[in-house]
């Protein structure tokens, strides 16, 4: 029989399996599952001539996520073994790991997740073959309803009659599942099970609470281990824990999920906003401010009440309803429809700093990057189809340009296409989703597509990055709009001297300015470029006779633009410092006798390193160099 595995044409006997051609054929070890949907089983009892057969391995995505979500049932296997009385849930996949919820009338505290992993590592070592059944809806009802599984049954009966439904064996545990699932525990050697969280059954806090526990796993030891060692780094550049210690900001019960900036936060918060104004300014942008509060009707028409119902703000004046508003685009097509415009005036580009506010759930706030007031540096782009292409490639470039200057240069890009929700005829979406794909290819871009996740008025294009832990971000976007200039009437005067509407470009680099905020005092580790620092310098005198001198130097640089500061305390220079090298500013200049009586500084760095005696004019000079 002639089959082709992993684009290797093999000749395979007739009673050969398909395991049997991987061995004799494939040196890998990692291989996980064949085709993705189907085990190397499966496929066994359906090679046919000229099969074409793709294995996955743990290096590949998709195998790495087999391998997390076959751990995820043997956690079910353990904890099962340990607590029979627990109800099991569901059990996804997740970035690093796997979770699952379960219903427990007993505790599950910290010191249990041990018992339960030394269990899983017995189970994982038995060598369990994990088998597939495809069974009927009914038989499957039956199964669960057989070991009191409530939450299995519920899930079952929701599945439409014509689907495929497999439950996954090793030993005496069963679960539902999908899959696919690797072929044996044995491959399942590198996990932890990380933390305990509460959870609601549908994820609704009207329903059953529950308890959710989350592991990792790795096809290897160090990889688990080089995780977990970035996950230690992370903790100790957490922004929440760096922006108290750097006094950045805070937050507080009285205002949850929104933020107080302090003086050295409210700085950075800003130096990044008058860098994007000047980019918008360089290119063509008209800066607006728009009301933080709009009735309801205009929120109904843009198709965002339907949308983001229950993340607005209500409230209520003189009997009229109103919303606080949770983006800023209804408010910039209101700023276009005022006066005529023509063809001649377009690309038409409005920018804003737009505060808003959505009502996320108080349980996934996380100190700047998920918080329920915040910045965006929206900007929106009225345009004809003709300009489309252009002016997604002016943004790409942009965009591009500004991750550079904070030093994030290893990016992922994703076009995300039309999701089930959705406004517009799939014409609209069509074209919109081709004139995408038309931009990135004419600018040589890489990109994979994020099928079902575009905007629900029109398809974009995803920026992601990574950070100096290799963890990625998901920050700019650049989305086309067919549908809302319409809804909203926005129009313009064609050459012909006709009426049409014009296709409405959304765009943000930083996303959200907080959030953006939160990111680099992480990847930065609150080591902040010499440009961003809240303050630049401090200057620090041995003894009171250098007061004079240390204070002129102060005033001297401030003139010269820099954010300086003097530490004229009586602490011993020692103290002094080690205090200011751990608020990580960038610069100390020292002022004793022989800096007083030359006229000089002696520079260190935060890192510890002595630069040396200069000159201000020197110091200045290296100053603007590294800002440069």
């Amino acid at each position: 029989m002639k089959i082709t595995v992993n684009n290797k044409n093999i000749e395979a006997e007739n009673n050969e399996t398909l395991e049997d051609v991987v061995k004799k054929h494939f040196k890998e070890k990692n291989i996980v599952a064949a085709n993705v949907d189907n085990t190397l089983k499966d496929l066994s009892d359906n090679l046919t001539e000229n099969s074409n057969i793709e294995l996955v391995t743990t290096n590949h995505k998709d195998g790495l996520d087999i391998l997390r979500h076959s751990c995820a049932h043997v956690f079910g296997h353990a904890i099962k073994q340990i607590y029979p009385e627990v109800k099991m849930v569901i059990g996804p996949v997740i970035d690093n790991g796997f979770y699952y919820d379960i219903l427990s009338n007993e505790p599950i505290t910290e010191k249990d997740l041990k018992v339960i992993e030394n269990r899983m590592r017995k189970l994982a070592k038995k060598n369990y073959p994990i088998k597939r059944q495809v069974v009927s809806k009914d038989q499957a009802i039956s199964i669960f309803n057989e070991r009191n599984e409530p939450y299995k049954v519920e899930l079952l009966k929701e599945i439409k009659n014509n689907e495929i439904i497999a439950v996954y064996h090793h030993e005496e545990y069963i679960d539902m599942c999908r899959g696919p699932h690797l072929t044996n525990t044995k491959h399942i050697k590198a996990f932890k099970l990380m933390k305990i969280s509460g959870s609601y059954w549908k994820g609704n806090s009207n329903n059953q609470s529950l308890t959710r526990i989350y592991g990792t796993a790795w096809p290897t030891l160090e990889e688990q281990e080089s995780y977990l060692q970035s996950l230690e780094e992370a903790e100790k550049r957490d922004h929440r824990l760096l922006g108290k210690k750097l006094d950045l900001f805070h937050f507080q019960e009285e205002s949850p999920g929104m933020v107080f900036w302090h003086d050295k936060g409210w700085t950075v918060f800003n130096l990044i906003k008058d860098f994007i104004t000047s980019h918008l300014r360089k290119n063509n942008y008209q800066v607006i401010n728009t009301p933080q509060i709009l009735d309801k009707s205009l929120w109904k028409k843009s198709g965002h009440l339907d949308k983001f119902g229950d993340l607005i703000f209500d409230v209520g004046s003189e009997k009229k309803e109103f919303a606080i508003k949770p983006m800023s685009c209804p408010g910039h097509i209101q700023v276009f429809n005022q006066g005529l415009k023509s063809y001649k005036d377009l690309p038409l580009k409005y920018a804003e700093f737009g505060v808003v506010h959505r009502n996320e759930p108080s349980g996934t706030l996380h100190g700047l990057l998920r918080i329920r007031a915040f910045t965006q540096d929206d900007a929106h782009i009225f345009c004809t189809t003709d300009q489309i292409e252009r002016e997604i490639s002016l943004l790409i470039n942009d965009i591009k340009t500004i991750y550079n200057k904070f030093g994030f240069n290893d990016l992922k890009i994703e076009l995300s296409t039309r999701p089930e929700k959705r406004v517009g005829s799939e014409e609209i979406w069509d074209k919109a989703e081709d004139s995408l794909k038309k931009a990135l290819d004419l600018n040589n871009i890489e990109f994979s597509i994020n099928a079902g996740d575009g905007a629900f008025y029109g398809p974009k294009i995803d920026f992601s990055l990574k950070d100096s832990l290799s963890r990625v971000w998901q920050l700019g976007t650049i989305q086309l709009d067919f549908s809302m200039p319409g809804r909203l009437s926005a129009s313009y005067i064609d050459a012909d001297g006709t009426k049409d509407t014009p296709v409405m470009i959304h765009r943000a680099i930083l996303g959200s300015l907080e959030r953006f905020v939160g990111i680099l005092i992480e990847h930065y580790s609150g080591n902040l470029p010499l440009w961003l620092a809240p303050t630049q310098i401090t200057i620090l005198n041995i003894t009171d006779k250098h007061k004079e001198y240390s204070t002129s130097i102060n005033n001297q640089l401030i003139q010269l633009g820099y954010r300086s500061e003097c530490d004229l305390s009586n602490e011993k220079i020692g103290y002094k410092i080690r205090n200011h090298a751990m608020t990580r500013v960038p610069y100390m200049l020292i002022i004793g006798d022989k800096e007083l009586e030359d006229k000089k500084v002696t520079v260190r760095d935060r890192t510890g390193n002595d630069l040396g005696s200069m000159s201000i004019d020197q110091f200045c000079e290296m100053l603007k160099n590294e800002i440069n």
